[in-house]
């Protein structure tokens, strides 16, 4: 996987567009001289927790005794899922009712840095431990995307509507489908090689 495939994969997972309907939505109860400085804490707090899957996750595997294979192909299954939820959505799945200040639940944590977000940063650096640097300049690479759209959200909101927004969201699904179906794919054949070697 290259930089460029890596920070298009994240930037999928994190869902900037698919996001904003969400994020404005946790807002509402956020003075407006306040949102710019809550949205950026909850930014923050989610780049902090994909770092630390980025900087602790071959130990973490290494001690749960999880092989590449195993994470690659549970890693294509959830990015499958997310997918798919992303193709079919429904105006239903935007409604939720947020009645406090969003703080690290649910911006930071599911929103952003999410399950998917969380399984693709560690499959990353348990294939390819020695590229870190690179998969560090992918993770703020995309994080800065998404910070960019979300920071934008209202005027995005206002430019395409629920319904491109919806759509742009559901050609991303179509894009993350293709990318998890193959992320699923090379765990197999790579538990194929290695029970062919035993």
């Amino acid at each position: 996987m290259t930089l460029l495939s890596a920070t298009t994969l994240l930037i999928l997972v994190m869902d900037p567009l698919g996001n904003i309907p969400m994020c404005l939505a946790a807002m509402n109860t956020v003075a407006p001289s306040r949102r710019r400085r809550v949205l950026l804490r909850e930014l923050l707090v989610a780049l902090a927790v994909l770092l630390a899957f980025l900087l602790a996750g071959p130990a973490l595997l290494k001690g749960l005794h999880i092989s590449e294979p195993a994470l690659s192909i549970s890693g294509g299954v959830v990015l499958f899922m997310i997918s798919v939820k992303m193709v079919f959505a429904t105006s239903d799945d935007e409604e939720d009712v947020f009645q406090e200040e969003p703080f690290i639940v649910p911006l930071a944590i599911p929103f952003i840095a999410g399950p998917s977000a969380m399984a693709t940063v560690l499959l990353l650096v348990s294939q390819h431990p020695h590229r870190r640097l690179e998969w560090l300049a992918a993770l703020l690479i995309a994080w800065s995307v998404v910070a960019v759209g979300l920071t934008a959200g209202s005027l995005l909101n206002r430019l395409l509507g629920r319904r491109g927004l919806r759509a742009l969201k559901r050609l991303m699904g179509m894009i993350l489908t293709a990318l998890a179906i193959n992320m699923a794919l090379e765990g197999v054949a790579r538990f194929m090689q290695t029970m062919a070697k035993n």
